[in-house]
């Protein structure tokens, strides 16, 4: 009793209503600074706004414009050729020079050989200087450009990787470099993204598709996007000339994990994109037969390479010492110089007239300023030109040995150490700090549920046999079967698990029973294959609705709205109508942000955070898992906003978490998930190896202080005689700060009080 959520649970005082309509007066109306001339075929006066929301400010791609359009894009946007190489045939000299000279090594030795060029001056030869600085060079120029060589072959085999592009109505094969803003290119599996693309369909049920993005972030976990409604019909190239519009998104920049637009097709109003849209150059296709898609940024104007700057003119901390030291000895030089042609100067004078082969010489007037320049000459050998040799072949030998070595060898992926320059190997000696994530760093990335929390009872503390690798305990479902007093609490939690994210069922072709789930996180994979195993499975996913089957009944849910999960938000939320037809709204994320979201009347509030605690101290990830219910009349004007939101190009991350949180609002707890994330194997070995070897190794998560703190005992990176320094809760980033410098000043004190206690006893 009391655990029941029903369609007629509202408030009767209207407590749960959402207060919209404030706001929605306060909304402007879309402006257009500047439409497009072509409107003919957007005749109705949404379709007309949303075009008209066309600004001058925005990237505006043309969807089969004709060849009339194919001119302008060569005048307007990048081509698709992209350079990595550091130097270029003209550019080369100039740079090289720059780079040589800002050691001041070279810089002496240029000086020295053009003393030695002077008439009178030099004792020595005149090329005893030039000819090993030219060596030098040389050696130095030709190992430059061997290494920017390989980056210009790496290069040209990108450049000339073959695509098809939809050309004259067919797919013709194309370089890389000939495809242009707005081409409609087909990849198929297995085969790299040759630009920027919006996914218009795919072979896969509802336009979705599956790609790597290791090249890009690291991440070998398959990531989902998927098309729009709109153009998920799209399977042919005869259904690919049918489609046109327009696509207006920002401007290029870096952000990989960001992306505005809108599209507008002919007779239809505009549709929001976004990130999960976009598929980005340098990502590979995979588990998906063929995709089509539209070309928005081409070369550098990706994102990828908006990512990657050119290649620097490095110098490592040897060479700034090595500088310093030149700098001191050249002073040393300059001085010995001094006083040698000073002691010269002045014997000469003196004793002229006393020494007969003194006479046979030109003695009238010494010169104090040649006879310095000859002294300079005479102890450039203080400077010795062997050491940059040894130096520049030390360096290149070093190289070549990082690229044979097998320990740094990977042989899943067949790919070897490559040292693109060797002018900092030594910086691989000097490392002092190490900044390393958590998930997929140091852990498995591999997550299993363990454990839940539901309706204040903790679930997975029995397992029914040794193997407690995953979730076992059967308790949850007796009592859901029983007729617990917890009963409903238990079927709404295992449906918002079941429903409430953005896994995508993939059924294998051998056997349609065997449901692989598809999932852009762990973490949500996890929690769909737990609620599967405990008789809630989710079987169908279309662009509107969720079909799963609990407890042998299927149930279809129409997903009306979905509010991703966002570093800023810490929440993932849908809002769905029930098989009942119920509106609700199923939410799962941090307690720290969901306990500023409840409604005042709860029931297990207090034991469900207990239970977080406990399941954070054993290492485990948390969710807080919460509903509500939502009336029609708030939902229909709630969802204005939401499409206002969701279709502006200027900060439409920021209005849409503004009205997300419009409606993420008296949410209900009902219980918490713990899932487990293993270390992977060798990490508390190499984490301990660094330290010992005196690096600092900061570890970075967004986990609960209870379970970073584990994860930091189980790592090694933190030890049981250390004294632990916790510094949380602060409201702001000056708070923070304070209390570190505190903390750093505590410590200083405690460390000069030993050095006291130290210098007292001996």
């Amino acid at each position: 009793p009391g655990f029941a959520f029903t369609c007629d649970g509202m408030d009767q005082d209207g407590s749960n209503a959402i207060a919209l309509e404030e706001l929605e007066a306060s909304e402007e109306p879309m402006t257009s600074p500047n439409m497009p001339e072509a409107t003919e075929g957007y005749q109705s006066q949404d379709e007309h706004q949303s075009f008209s929301s066309f600004s001058a400010g925005c990237h505006l791609v043309q969807i089969n414009s004709g060849d009339h359009w194919r001119e302008r894009p060569k005048l307007k946007f990048r081509s698709n050729k992209i350079s990595t190489a550091k130097y270029g045939i003209f550019s080369f000299l100039p740079k090289f020079l720059f780079e040589q000279f800002q050691r001041y090594s070279n810089v002496f030795f240029l000086f020295i050989a053009i003393l030695q060029q002077i008439p009178g001056v030099s004792p020595t030869g005149r090329w005893n200087t030039v000819v090993p600085l030219v060596l030098v060079l040389s050696a130095t120029a030709l190992k430059e450009i061997i290494e920017d060589w390989k980056r210009h072959k790496a290069d040209t085999e990108i450049n000339n990787r073959l695509v098809r592009v939809l050309r004259n109505g067919t797919f013709q094969m194309v370089t890389w470099t000939k495809v242009m803003v707005g081409d409609i290119v087909k990849i198929v599996s297995g085969e790299f993204f040759p630009a920027d693309l919006l996914l218009i369909s795919s072979s896969e049920p509802n336009a979705i598709c599956y790609i790597e993005t290791s090249n890009l972030d690291g991440e070998t976990s398959l990531k989902i996007r998927q098309g729009s409604a709109e153009t998920k019909h799209v399977t042919s190239a005869g259904d690919v000339m049918s489609v046109q519009g327009f696509i207006e998104c920002e401007h290029p920049n870096s952000r990989l994990y960001e992306f505005v637009g809108n599209m507008l097709l002919k007779g239809q109003t505009a549709t929001p994109l976004g990130p999960s849209h976009i598929l980005l150059r340098g990502a590979q296709l995979k588990n998906t037969q063929w995709v089509y898609g539209v070309v928005l940024y081409t070369g550098h104007d990706s994102k990828v390479m908006q990512n990657s700057s050119a290649a620097p003119i490095k110098r490592s901390r040897m060479d700034q010492t090595t500088n310093v030291q030149i700098l001191l000895l050249f002073l040393l030089l300059i001085i010995l110089a001094l006083v040698s042609a000073s002691i010269d100067i002045s014997w000469m004078d003196k004793n002229k007239n006393s020494h007969w082969y003194l006479a046979a010489m030109d003695l009238s007037t010494p010169n104090f300023f040649l006879e310095f320049l000859t002294f300079i000459i005479v102890y450039n050998n203080l400077i010795p030109i062997s050491l940059i040799v040894t130096i520049e072949f030390v360096k290149f030998m070093q190289a070549y040995l990082i690229n044979l070595d097998l320990d740094m060898y990977n042989v899943h992926r067949d790919t070897p150490a490559m040292a693109r320059s060797s002018n900092i190997n030594e910086e691989l000696g000097q490392v002092k700090v190490i900044f390393s994530d958590k998930t997929g760093t140091l852990t498995c990335n591999d997550m299993t549920l363990k454990k839940c929390s539901i309706a204040g009872i903790v679930y997975g503390d029995k397992p029914l046999s040794e193997d407690i690798s995953e979730f076992s305990d059967y308790t949850v479902l007796d009592n859901l079967r029983e007729h617990h007093p917890s009963a409903s609490v238990i079927r709404e939690f295992f449906s918002l698990l079941a429903v409430c994210h953005t896994v995508v069922p993939e059924r294998k072709h051998d056997n349609v029973d065997d449901i692989v789930y598809q999932a852009s996180s762990p973490d949500e994979g996890a929690l769909v294959m737990g609620a599967k195993k405990l008789g809630f499975s989710f079987n169908v996913r279309t662009h509107d609705t969720v079909v799963i089957n609990a407890l042998g009944e299927e149930e279809t849910y129409e997903i009306l709205q979905v509010l991703d999960f966002t570093s800023a938000r810490k929440r993932m939320s849908v809002i769905v109508r029930t098989p009942a037809g119920c509106l609700k709204i199923y939410c799962k994320g941090a307690d720290s942000v969901i306990y500023e979201r409840l409604h005042p009347s709860q029931l297990f509030v207090d034991v469900t955070l207990l239970h977080m605690e406990q399941f954070a101290t054993k290492g485990y990830r948390t969710l807080c898992i919460a509903v509500a219910e939502i009336d029609a009349d708030d939902y229909e004007k709630w969802s204005k906003l939401y499409h206002k939101a969701s279709t502006s190009l200027h900060n439409r991350q920021e209005e849409i978490d503004r009205v997300a949180d419009l409606i993420e609002r008296n949410l209900f707890v009902i219980g918490a998930t713990a899932i487990e994330d293993k270390l992977q194997e060798g990490v508390p070995e190499a984490i301990a190896n660094f330290q010992e070897a005196g690096i600092r190794v900061w570890m970075l998560t967004g986990d609960k202080q209870e379970t970073a703190v584990n994860i930091g005992y189980s790592s090694c990176l933190i030890k049981q005689d250390m004294s632990l320094l916790l510094c949380t809760e602060k409201q702001s980033a000056e708070d923070t700060r304070q209390t570190l410098v505190q903390i750093i000043d505590r410590l200083s004190g405690l460390k000069a009080a030993k050095k006291e206690v130290g210098t007292y006893h001996s």
